[in-house]
Order: structure tokens, then C-alpha cells, then sequence
């Protein structure tokens, strides 16, 4: 028999600080726990709904863990089904990283009735998540922070600590809410432009110019079949959007007395969702991000993309509350927490919506740097049909200038046909990765947009948005370009620099802020370069690899030692958060050995970032997009590590029949 409570009050005993924050979850400084997996009802949105619990709680509790000692985590599983729990971004042995079908010994994850012992070394300290591997399970509750404590102190100061985890909750099934994606992409997309904002925009143009550049830009978007306003595939129509379980209307109240330094733990523990946090009226100074220490750096806000973390410092000096805002990517919805020195303070409004962003054009530079290099497969793959999206026909093969590292076997794909896209010929577009050749440019006169300004790339600064200035019209992009009025002139895309409509002079975090406190002493020139082009077809729901879903790809092969480079081209309209269990990431954002290491990297709507992978973690992997629908759509891989002489099938082999049992629907 299920036992039925509120989220508010299952949600009251998870607290860092008086009655409020995760107080249920005592800190297991003798690295023994046990966890029991349950399905229990909840009520988040007025109706009883099944959710996975842990500990009988929703999320699950904090687990507290020390560097330097030895973690034993004895998990049962009392449901129905068969189950998993990841430790997300923990550098441990293969068979103790809990995704199913990839880990030795775990194909199948916990089954019912069973309890699996986790048992590793834990190396590292920061902060962290957990959760399971599977749709079904995460979206319904099973996730939850780790905070591992440091060996030596901190290089920072502060006097209280708060995890901040944001996360959705959806009254629906996840696997129906993935069939409605399968059905029409756009069915939760409630931002769709319509006539009355055809006749709106018609009536605000300035001339007969702009309103034919209005309809040309109506119909080239028509004939692709996709929608502008289509920042995220799952939103506020479905989603409530929470903040350590709670709602924006009753939120989690984090205490703090004035004058104290107060340590905020950002976790997405989402499964669909990017958040712009700002907390008004306070500065954030970001100290850590994914779990490693970075210099210093005070920003105004920041976009948290989905399985990141960020630590930040705060310092509230006056006796009143401070909202701790965020907002979805797509202005569907607040999740919201407040720091306030007394649980009694009455609940502030929330603010307005930010304006939606709207793709353009521009956003559609489906290319932005040659391809064809090997792809990491022991043998050549060919793009699936269909995969090189959001639209058909694109011809990667023609393009000049390979960059750095030739074919090495594999099969080309076909060249990119920009005329039939709309966009006209390509001339002299700059490709963003380290040793990366220029591509072609994209003539953008025959789209009606004028002529493209490479010499700025995102918004003045790195990391500043807002410096267009005042009195400039200007739409904000998804892509984090900016397209002026009528469409006369833009900017390319920058990789890591994010648009979040903030006002002008704000500063806004940028990969490029992320410097470790000390050399990398690992970082050396890569040994080989690797090709990752993120693909797929929203009009079909069906994203990739290469052009290959996982149940049809080979694995990606590694060499234990090596530094692999991975070039990610995004030629999709979304953003993928990009994860590779079990070893770092190092994007390459020109800083050398001051790159920071992150166990997720998001891959920005038509931009090429190379990312390296410090190769030392010898085993099967998964390699995906953090997006849980994107995941179990297709966009995963094995990555397969092994010692130099391992011999590697010789026959091309699809990586599994099917998801592997943990993520079958």
C-alpha cells in the first residue's frame, strides 16, 4: 500500500538550516549508506501522481560523502521495476557508475527486489547530483545532491552552505510525454507565432522593405516546416518547475543572517529545462563549477544548462528577503527559492517574463566549420537518413578546408546544399575550435539580412550582454546572436557566450570566466582529433550521433592514455548538453592549461566547439545528450576505452539491439 503525502510536507524535512533545507539527510561522514527506492504518491499540481522516492523523499536526500575515504552505498530496489542510480560527474571504476548496459555487471541495472552495493574511492570534492538512468525514473523524482566535503579547506570563505536543486515535475507519464514529441514535436510549444502576430509585426515595420523581409522570412520558415519560437522541446505547458521540491508559489525558504557569506549550490537536476538564475539585488561570485574549483568571478547571472553545477557566493547584508530567480530558457516559467533571515516573511510576486526569444535566420548556419574527420568508429559510418536536420538535403562533403586532421577512413557525407535552404552561397565563415580551418561564409544578402559582421562575435565583452547599447533595436536569439531591425546586419554566434535578455552592462557567465586556481598538469597538445556531429529531425523527433541513433552506431573507441579531441559540431536548432561519464571534459576556450575540467558541456544551436577528453578510465562508457528525451531519442554512444593492442571488432556492429534495459521505454 502507496502512502500518500503532500509535497510541502515531505518536502519541509529536507534541510541545511533550521526547519528548512534538507535537514533530513544527516551527513554520512562514515561513507555507509543505505538507500530504498520506492513508488509513492505525491501532489504537486492539486491531483495524486506516482513519483519515485528515496528514503521515502522527494527528491531524494542529500548524500554527504569525504574526499579521501572510501564510499559503501547499499541501494534496494522495492519497486516493480528495475531501477539505477548514476553518481553524476564521480570519477569511479566502470562497474560502480550505475548506468545500465554500460557498466560491468550492472546490464540491468537493480532489479526488483535486489540491492546492489556501490563501493569506490571517492577522489574528488564539489558538488554533485545523483540520479537514475532511465526516463521513467528520473523525470519522476529519483534525483538528489551530493556535496563532498574537502580534505584540506576550501580557498574560499564562507559561513553557510545551501543546496539549490531545480528541477520539473510533469503530472503526465514521461514515456507520454515523449510520444506527444514523437507525435508533434511542437505539442508543447504554446509560443507559436500566429496570424495576430503576423499582423503585429507587419504594423510595427517601418517601411515596405521590412514588411516584405517579414513575410520572406514567415515563408522561408514555412517551407522548413519548423517554428522559430521553438527553444524548448518540453515547457511550462506541461512542466512545474521546482526548487529543492517546491513550487515558485510556497518556495524554499534559505535562511542567512545579514552580513554572513552564504555558499549556494546550483544543481539542474532537470530533465528538459536550461535556467537563467539571478537573484536580485546581490552579486553572485562563482567559485566552483561541475565540482572544481575556478577563480573568482562576480557575475550578475547565469545560464545553468541541464546536469551542471555551480557554486556561488553571496553576501546579503540587509534584514530582508532575496529572491533566487530562475527563469526557463524560454520564458514558460520560474523556479524560484528565497534567502530570508526568518521563515515568516511573507512571499514576494514574481516578476514578468523576460521577452521569448525568437530564433532567425541566422540561427540556421547549420555548419560553422568543415567536417569529415574520422569519427572515433572501427569502421566508417554513413548519416542515416533523415539525421542531417532540422531540414533534408544538407551536403557536408564540398566544403574546403578539412582543418586539422584528414579522413581517416570514413565514409563523407554528402556536401551541404545552403541555396536550397534559403541562405544562398557560403564565403569565408570562421570555424570556432582550436586549429580548426575556415569554412565558407554565408552570403546572407540573398536571406534579406544584409551583410554578416564577423569581426564581433556574441555581445561586445565576453560574458556582458546588453552592449549593443541604448536606444538599439535588437531581437534576442536563442543562438545568442543578435539580429538588428529589418534584419540589416548580425553577428555570429559565440559558442559560449549566452544571450539572457539581462539589461546593458550586466555581466553574465561565460565559459571563458572558468579558469582553474592552477595549471592543468595533465594538459598537453591532443594526441588525435575526433569528429562528434550532433544531428537529428525535430520535425520526426529523432536525434543523434553522426547521423546514427545508438541502437544503430558503433562505439566510439578511446586509447587508455590518450588526450582524445573532440570536435562537436551542433548542426541542430537546440542546445545539447553533452556528458561523458567517468572522465573530464576540457573545453577549449584558448587558455591552455587553464581550460576547466566539466563533466557536462553544452554545444550551442549551430556552433563547433572542441572539447578534450582526458582518457583514463579504462571500460565501456555512456556518451550523451544530457536531455533526457534527446537520450532516449537516440543521441547516445558508447565509449569504449582500451589499452593500446586491444584488438577492436573488425565487422561494423550496431552498439546494442536496442536501449540497453535501463532505458527502454
Amino acid at each position: 500500500m502507496t502512502k500518500t503525502f503532500g509535497f510541502g510536507a515531505a518536502l519541509r524535512r529536507l534541510s541545511l538550516a533550521g526547519a528548512t533545507l534538507l535537514a533530513v539527510a544527516v551527513p554520512a561522514l562514515a561513507q555507509s549508506v543505505d538507500l530504498t527506492l520506492e513508488e509513492r504518491t505525491v501532489n504537486i499540481n492539486g491531483t495524486d501522481r506516482p513519483a519515485v522516492t528515496v528514503n521515502g523523499q522527494f527528491p531524494g536526500p542529500l548524500l554527504r560523502l569525504r574526499e579521501g575515504e572510501e564510499a559503501l552505498i547499499r541501494v534496494t530496489n522495492r519497486m516493480r521495476q528495475s531501477s539505477s542510480i548514476h553518481w553524476h560527474g564521480l570519477i569511479l571504476p566502470s562497474a560502480m557508475d550505475g548506468a545500465p548496459g554500460f557498466s560491468t555487471g550492472f546490464v540491468r541495472g537493480i532489479a526488483p527486489g535486489e540491492t546492489f552495493e556501490y563501493r569506490f574511492p571517492v577522489v574528488q570534492s564539489g558538488t554533485y547530483w545523483y540520479h537514475a538512468h532511465n526516463l521513467d525514473h528520473e523525470q519522476r523524482g529519483l534525483y538528489a545532491p551530493i556535496v563532498i566535503d574537502k580534505r584540506e579547506p576550501e580557498p574560499f570563505r564562507y559561513d553557510r552552505d545551501h543546496v539549490v536543486q531545480l528541477s520539473e515535475w510533469t503530472d503526465e507519464r514521461p514515456l507520454r510525454v515523449l510520444q506527444n514529441l514523437k507525435r508533434d514535436p511542437g505539442y508543447y510549444n504554446w509560443n507559436r507565432r500566429t496570424l495576430v502576430d503576423l499582423i503585429r509585426d507587419l504594423g510595427r515595420a517601418p517601411d515596405g522593405e521590412a514588411r516584405r523581409a517579414i513575410v520572406r522570412n514567415r515563408i522561408e520558415w514555412g517551407n522548413m516546416r519548423m517554428d522559430p519560437t521553438d527553444i524548448a522541446d518540453v515547457t511550462g505547458a506541461t512542466y512545474r518547475y521546482l526548487v529543492n521540491g517546491f513550487r515558485p508559489e510556497t518556495p524554499a525558504t534559505l535562511l542567512f543572517r545579514p552580513g554572513e557569506r552564504v555558499r549556494l549550490r546550483l544543481i539542474n537536476s532537470g530533465a528538459m529545462t536550461y535556467f537563467d538564475v539571478r537573484i536580485p539585488g546581490l552579486k553572485m561570485t562563482v567559485v566552483q563549477a561541475d565540482g572544481n574549483n575556478i577563480r573568482p568571478v562576480v557575475v550578475d547571472e547565469l545560464r545553468i544548462a541541464v546536469a551542471e553545477t555551480y557554486d556561488v557566493i553571496v553576501e546579503p547584508r540587509d534584514d530582508r528577503q532575496y529572491q533566487i530567480l530562475a527563469e526557463t530558457m524560454d520564458r514558460t516559467g520560474w523556479a524560484r527559492a528565497r534567502l530570508a533571515p526568518r521563515t515568516d516573511a511573507p512571499v514576494e510576486a514574481l516578476p514578468q517574463h523576460r521577452p521569448r526569444p525568437v530564433l532567425t535566420m541566422a540561427d540556421m548556419m547549420m555548419n560553422p566549420g568543415p567536417t569529415g574527420l574520422d569519427r572515433g568508429t572501427p569502421l566508417p559510418e554513413q548519416d542515416q537518413p533523415g539525421h542531417v536536420a532540422p531540414m533534408g538535403g544538407m551536403d557536408h562533403g564540398s566544403m574546403a578546408g578539412m582543418g586539422a586532421g584528414q579522413p581517416q577512413g570514413q565514409a563523407a557525407a554528402p556536401a551541404m546544399d545552403h541555396a536550397a535552404m534559403g541562405h544562398g552561397a557560403m564565403a569565408g565563415m570562421p570555424g570556432t575550435g582550436g586549429g580548426q580551418a575556415a569554412a565558407p561564409a554565408m552570403d546572407h544578402a540573398a536571406m534579406g539580412h544584409g551583410a554578416m559582421d564577423h569581426s564581433a562575435m556574441g555581445h561586445g565583452a565576453p560574458g556582458r550582454s546588453g552592449a549593443q547599447g541604448p536606444g538599439t533595436p535588437a531581437t534576442t536569439t536563442a543562438g545568442g546572436m543578435e539580429a538588428h531591425a529589418g534584419h540589416g546586419g548580425m553577428t555570429m554566434a559565440d559558442p559560449v557566450v549566452h544571450d539572457t535578455g539581462s539589461p546593458p552592462g550586466a555581466r553574465v557567465l561565460s565559459y571563458r570566466d572558468l579558469r582553474p586556481l592552477r595549471a592543468d598538469p595533465e594538459y598537453r597538445t591532443p594526441d588525435r582529433i575526433i569528429e562528434v556531429r550532433l544531428t537529428g529531425n525535430m520535425e520526426r523527433y529523432i536525434w543523434s550521433m553522426n547521423g546514427n541513433e545508438f541502437w544503430r552506431a558503433q562505439p566510439i573507441v578511446a586509447r587508455l592514455g590518450e588526450r582524445l579531441r573532440i570536435r562537436f559540431i551542433n548542426e541542430t536548432m537546440m542546445n545539447h548538453p553533452m556528458h561523458l561519464h567517468g572522465m573530464w571534459m576540457v573545453p577549449d576556450l584558448g587558455n591552455g592549461a587553464f581550460n576547466p575540467r566539466k563533466h557536462v558541456v553544452n554545444i550551442k544551436p549551430a556552433t563547433s566547439l572542441d572539447v578534450d577528453v582526458i582518457v583514463d578510465a579504462e571500460g565501456d562508457w555512456a556518451f550523451h545528450c544530457h536531455l533526457l528525451m534527446h537520450m532516449e531519442s537516440g543521441m547516445m554512444r558508447i565509449f569504449r576505452v582500451t589499452r593500446d593492442g586491444t584488438p577492436v571488432a573488425s565487422t561494423q556492429q550496431p552498439a546494442q539491439a536496442a536501449m540497453p534495459a535501463g532505458h527502454r521505454h
